[in-house]
């Protein structure tokens, strides 16, 4: 039975008192999941805007280097016209690359052609990686320049058994490389690598 007071009414027992403290006190100590927890572990597991920059940029390149290919190839006929004067300084012609960017280290043989395609998918999914985890725009940017290019190359080398160079930069009677989109973008991507390591990594280290 409970006690009463000298106005009847019945007080509370000294056991319900001391129940009720240590539940609330455990209650106090339980810890609370943050209601934003789910959507931080969301976001760990998906990609950085740096990552989805560098990914971006492989597509684009990638895309722009066949489509001119297929269409200086098949519709616009290259080999039958060739040479074409696109600008004073530019020339449309047929190379076929065996080597790799720019026409460096020809391969006459398959083994080599396979070493070259094999080298060029371990380096692009290495670089995948790499624009992965990076946080640095710029640097996901130019690796994502780099691997468009070699992907663009290899599809080359699966398809034709040698690089589609069509590109020809000439000034007067001196004429660079022939080249094509893809290597264009690995110079860039080479290029914004190294300003990215020589100037932007100290700076974000400080």
């Amino acid at each position: 039975m409970s006690k009463a007071d000298e106005s009847g009414a019945p007080l509370p027992e000294a056991g319900g008192a001391s129940q009720a403290g240590p539940q609330r006190s455990r209650a106090a100590a339980r810890p609370r999941t943050p209601k934003n927890s789910g959507k931080g572990r969301a976001a760990r597991k998906g990609f950085s805007a740096a990552a989805i920059l560098g990914f971006s940029a492989a597509v684009i390149t990638l895309v722009l280097d066949q489509a001119t290919k297929l269409y200086t190839l098949f519709v616009f006929d290259l080999p039958v016209k060739e040479p074409v004067e696109f600008a004073p300084f530019i020339n449309l012609i047929v190379v076929w690359n065996r080597g790799i960017s720019y026409g460096l280290f020809q391969q006459n043989s398959e083994l080599g052609r396979w070493a070259l395609i094999v080298v060029s998918i371990l380096a692009s999914v290495a670089l995948s990686v790499w624009i992965r985890r990076t946080t640095a725009k710029l640097l996901a940017a130019s690796l994502g320049l780099i691997v468009g290019g070699a992907i663009g190359n290899v599809i080359d080398r699966l398809a034709y058994g040698a690089v589609f160079d069509f590109i020809q930069f000439h000034i007067g009677s001196w004429s660079w490389y022939v080249f094509n989109v893809a290597d264009a973008a690995i110079v860039a991507g080479v290029v914004g690598l190294l300003y990215d390591s020589f100037l932007l990594e100290g700076r974000r280290a400080r």
